[in-house]
This record gives structure tokens, C-alpha cells and sequence, in this order.
């Protein structure tokens, strides 16, 4: 396992000197192996390939997590392959203030059926510290958090 920062990276590819398109196709057949929640470092000098990795990221459910500037015009891009969540409700609440993300998501789950899942998505940086503090104290279970690459946090929240 590769680190670099505070991210770290279960395989690493480095597709320097491939000219775009060439390594999303790439990209896309390493995360075909992967498994869900693993993260790859995707190393490109092709100055396409950042908008092209966002919009597969939003296009699959992958995440672009981070992007960092590395020597010699090289970036690294951290994909983490999607957990394949069954996702019932998806509560998409980027650019509202806490507490409204929270209290939104009680809201929307007090109508989901017991097991279901939702997931919640917010820009407010208090969010993560109230999600916690909220599912711990009513019994829902916090599935996963991830931070992506846009600032974006999503919750994966069973009730």
C-alpha cells in the first residue's frame, strides 16, 4: 500500500506519457479489479484527464477523493472504487447549513422502511461531527464517510 499525505493507495498506476484518452479506459480496467472501498493512484501528465476521471467518478459512484501535484507536471488522482450500498434515498443537501443536513435526514428517514438505506450528501464541514453524534445516540448505522475530491462528504446511513 502506497501513502502520500494523509491518503493512501491500494495500487498504484502510473500512466505518465499515455496521452488523453488513453488513461481513463486504463483507469476504468484497474477498477474493474479492485475491491469495493479500495483506493487507486492514478499518476497522469495529461492535463484532460482530471475531467475526464470527475465525470466517470459521478457517472459509476466511484469518488475522486483528492489531487495532488507531483513532480515533473505529473498529478495523482486517489479514485476509491464504489461500495455498492443499496441505496434507497439519496439526499443530495450541498451548499445548506447545519444543522438543516441532519435535520433533513431525520426527516426523510422517519418514511424509510427499517434496514433501508440513505445516503446524505453535504458540504457543511459540521456535518460529519453531527452525523456521528446523531446516528450514535438513535441507533442508526453509520455505513461509511467519505470525503471526495470536490469537498463533498457523503453518509451511507441504515435506519
Amino acid at each position: 500500500m502506497e501513502r502520500h499525505g494523509e491518503h493512501k493507495a491500494d495500487v498504484t498506476v502510473d500512466l505518465s506519457g499515455v496521452v488523453c484518452p488513453g488513461p481513463l479506459p486504463a483507469a476504468k480496467r484497474i477498477a474493474e479489479e479492485l475491491e469495493p472501498g479500495q483506493v487507486m493512484l492514478l499518476v497522469s501528465d495529461c492535463p484532460g484527464v482530471e475531467d475526464d476521471l470527475r465525470a466517470w467518478a459521478r457517472h459509476t459512484g466511484n469518488r475522486l477523493l483528492h489531487v495532488e501535484g507531483l513532480a515533473e507536471g505529473r498529478r495523482g488522482y486517489y479514485v476509491q472504487k464504489a461500495r455498492r450500498w443499496p441505496v434507497a434515498v439519496r439526499l443530495d443537501m450541498r451548499g445548506a447549513r447545519c444543522p438543516g443536513p441532519v435535520v433533513e435526514a431525520r426527516r426523510v428517514l422517519e418514511g424509510m422502511g427499517e434496514g433501508e438505506i440513505m445516503e446524505l450528501v453535504s458540504t457543511c464541514p459540521g456535518t460529519p461531527e453531527d452525523v456521528r453524534a446523531w446516528t450514535a445516540n438513535t441507533g442508526h448505522e453509520l455505513l461509511e464517510a467519505v470525503r471526495d475530491a470536490e469537498g463533498a462528504h457523503h453518509f451511507f446511513i441504515r435506519k
